[in-house]
């Protein structure tokens, strides 16, 4: 055989037509269509002429991150998940985008004239560019006006805060390292670090700059308070919060300052405390304001204070004495507890929640869902057969249909079960869920019941995929097969025809070729297999179904999307791939947080691509809208949905 090398990855045959791709070393043989031209070995695919424009983000980070929404003057609240900063218009439903950062942003603060905006990211994967830093940037043009701290944070930016009381030249900084180290930046001019000192052994949760008092700097955390002081020679000195004989909380959780310019704390106690203004005494203790931990406190600039609950969903509000007013709402428990507050006009309040939604609304009426998401890695995504709508289901249990158009979330249902893949039958009539425990469960998209529950194995169902007569479903399951069921083509009733036997690992994707007849599959030891759908044998000839057209693109493994893999490629390094249904484009999701767009098909090993971040994780799996106007794309740690459109 004369094999041609193309690059040390991968060797063409011409004679057969034949591309022998190594990943890891296991060398993998695909076979060209008969009608396939010869590739030119030294020839590299041009990218495509389409980009993607990130057009909104479903989700938010509260499960873990404090002091993360706030509401601008132009009505937007800004926030973030994964590696972008949401701007979020509520009442025009319109979203803008910072996607200056290279991994998971952590904090933000929002600069004194409401117009500049500070946000800090944790390390990213070994990249010069991913070392945790800060970004300035201006909330109405989106440009990026200083980076600050690259190099001299160890882990993430744990808290940032912009002074108050100078008109916001300075912009302190906490990093989550060992040392939890404080710095103060003149970020405007030189971006040069005034002062730099360790801040605590213990985790720091909170920093603000005293909103009267110049050079004055509050954090707070585990078992303590602090009351900085940057002097005129630019060090940093600190005073401990004196708790005297009062119980000592294990979390300082939150800080607010009062008109008066008191500092107030909320602890792990439940309790409120007042710290006289310039002392590190306290001045006033407002015992068991909520059961459990008090996660925020948001002073209003009328001089009442909301205080917010973590655990018991309470939000009670306080005159400007921190006198009890009567006031207060409870979150309901399925959105989770009250993460942080903010003011929004009038009365109204917005709030997130550790279970990542973002509620609005007042004290008086209630609140409603403003935006919902996952709280945990998603790896079901699945686009509508005809409907610009999808699927997304999650390790959180929950099963969530969404609308593309509005952007908006149809329903959220928790199926009570850990969920890795998601698939909606050829006619959009169900949908299928494939769960961490070898159940596959069916539901109706309208009244969200339950179809049908079937079992198979114990192991994760990897991937599920409705044949497009709609007369099969396939499973793929961790055990290694492939079971195939035949359905009754309204989805309700299935019966088992029998599993496919043959790959050694794990089943990770599967396609059904376009008359329903046959299956390919690619597994965890970069096999690409084929099989007789309604006898489950392998087919063992795999030129004989070099020219079958194939309904789907989803297993990377495939003569078509050779040029996807890059060189040295790990065989995980990509977890989902995708084609487009007018077969122009293909677009991968990968574990640097990284969505690719490729010209289809992607046959030349050396091909160009569009490259795209803003998943800060794996990007666990990619789906394009029926029209193809919208790519989908779902991340793993991140828990965050974007949706770009396509240009």
């Amino acid at each position: 055989m004369s094999f041609t090398p193309i690059t040390h990855t991968c060797q063409y045959n011409e004679e057969d037509g034949s591309m022998r791709m190594f990943l890891r070393g296991r060398p993998v043989v695909l076979y060209a269509p008969s009608d396939h031209d010869n590739l030119d070995p030294g020839k590299v695919a041009p990218p495509p002429q389409n980009k993607l424009k990130l057009e909104w983000v479903y989700g938010y980070r509260g499960k873990d991150c404090r002091s993360n929404l706030y509401l601008l003057p132009t009505g937007e609240i800004v926030y973030f998940v994964a590696a972008v900063v949401v701007l979020f218009n509520v009442e025009e439903q319109c979203q803008r985008h910072y996607t200056g950062h290279t991994d998971d942003v952590k904090c933000i603060a929002v600069h004194p004239n409401k117009l500049v905006i500070a946000s800090g990211q944790c390390a990213g994967h070994d990249r010069l560019d991913a070392r945790p830093h800060v970004r300035v940037w201006n909330s109405v043009s989106l440009a990026t006006l200083a980076v600050i701290g690259a190099g001299h944070m160890e882990r993430a930016v744990a808290c940032v805060t912009f002074s108050r009381a100078d008109g916001g030249a300075l912009l302190a900084c906490v990093d989550d390292g060992p040392d939890h180290t404080i710095s103060v930046w003149e970020w405007q001019r030189d971006k040069h670090c005034l002062a730099e000192t360790k801040c605590s052994v213990d985790t720091v949760v909170a920093a603000e700059f005293h909103p009267l008092e110049r050079n004055q700097i509050v954090t707070c955390g585990k078992s303590h308070i602090a009351f900085w002081t940057l002097d005129s020679s630019n060090v940093l000195y600190k005073r401990m919060g004196v708790f005297e004989t009062r119980d000592k909380p294990k979390y300082v959780t939150c800080l607010g300052f009062n008109h008066n310019g008191d500092v107030i704390s909320g602890d792990s106690n439940g309790n409120i405390i007042v710290w006289g203004r310039g002392t590190n005494t306290i001045q006033k203790l407002v015992r068991g304001v909520h059961e459990g931990a008090v996660f925020s406190l948001c002073s209003l600039k009328e001089g009442g204070v909301v205080t917010a609950g973590g655990k018991d969903g309470r939000l009670v509000l306080f005159d400007a004495e921190l006198n009890a007013t009567g006031m207060e709402n409870v979150i309901e428990g399925h959105y989770g507890g009250v993460r942080v507050v903010a003011e929004g006009k009038g009365r109204q309040l917005f709030v997130g929640t550790t279970r990542n939604c973002i509620l609005h609304g007042d004290l008086e009426l209630g609140f409603v869902p403003a935006v919902l998401g996952h709280v945990d890695e998603v790896w079901g995504l699945a686009a509508h057969p005809s409907l610009p709508q999808f699927v997304s289901a999650g390790w959180d249990r929950l099963l969530q249909l969404w609308d593309g158009l509005s952007h908006s979330t149809v329903w959220s249902k928790d199926i009570e079960e850990r969920a890795h893949c998601a698939a909606w039958s050829g006619d959009g009539s169900v949908i299928a869920v494939g769960c961490a425990n070898g159940r596959w469960l069916v539901y109706d998209p309208h009244s969200r019941d339950l179809m049908a529950a079937h079992q198979d194995g114990t192991e994760p169902i990897q991937t599920i995929q409705y044949s497009p007569d709609n007369q099969f479903v396939a499973i793929g399951s961790r055990d290694n097969f492939i079971y195939v069921y035949q359905s009754d083509g309204n989805g309700t009733k299935y019966s088992r025809i029998g599993k496919c036997l043959g790959h050694s690992s794990y089943i990770t994707h599967l396609d059904w070729s376009e008359d329903s007849q046959y299956l390919r599959s690619n597994s965890g030891d970069y096999e690409l297999l084929f099989w007789n759908a309604t006898t489950c044998r392998q087919v063992t000839s795999p030129t004989s179904l070099r020219d079958a057209a194939w309904a789907t693109n989803n297993c990377p493994i495939t003569f078509n999307t050779v040029g996807i893999w890059p060189e040295n490629a790990d065989g995980t390094d990509i977890n989902s791939c995708t084609r487009s249904h007018d077969e122009r484009l293909a677009a991968t999701g990968d574990d640097f947080g990284k969505v690719k767009l490729f010209a289809y098909p992607v046959t030349q090993p050396k091909s160009l691509c569009q490259a795209y971040g803003g998943h800060s994780s794996h990007v666990t799996c990619v789906r394009f809208l029926p029209d193809d106007t919208r790519l989908l794309s779902a991340g793993g740690n991140d828990a965050a949905l974007l949706q770009w459109l396509v240009d």
